[in-house]
């Protein structure tokens, strides 16, 4: 949850009080395609914009597990193949886990599990993810 008194800027670096080795939020902020907001506040912000401000908190916080449920549900398709490029870059330091309803997204992951009424159907690993940009979104 972003805080609404708060501006873009202000709710990514709120996590510099929780952890030490917080990511730069301009840096963060202009990789989820905010710069420029730096200064709105939330009502300012569309609920896509909003959304990738959560993201960008999530990431700044330079977690080791890093959950995501739907992280592309509010966004159009080119900047949520943008926001999911970039959770795959946090894969190199970090685990991603992504809960979606979109099963494109399946094709770019390197594990796969599915569930069916609470209950785990299907846990394979993805030997040949595909890269982001050959999936036709």
């Amino acid at each position: 949850n972003i805080l609404p008194t708060l501006t873009v800027k202000e709710n990514v670096d709120l996590i510099r009080d929780v952890v030490k080795n917080a990511k730069d939020s301009t840096e963060i902020l202009n990789k989820v395609g905010l710069n420029g907001q730096e200064n709105k506040f939330p009502n300012q912000l569309s609920g896509g914009e909003q959304q990738r401000v959560s993201i960008a908190r999530a990431i700044a916080k330079n977690p080791k597990l890093l959950l995501c449920d739907e992280p592309t549900g509010a966004l159009d398709s080119n900047t949520g193949v943008e926001i999911l490029k970039l959770l795959r870059e946090c894969t190199r330091e970090n685990t991603v886990v992504i809960v979606t309803h979109n099963a494109l997204i399946a094709d770019v992951a390197d594990r796969v599990i599915r569930l069916k009424n609470g209950k785990i159907i299907e846990n394979v690993v993805n030997a040949q993810p595909k890269n982001i940009d050959e999936v036709n979104w």
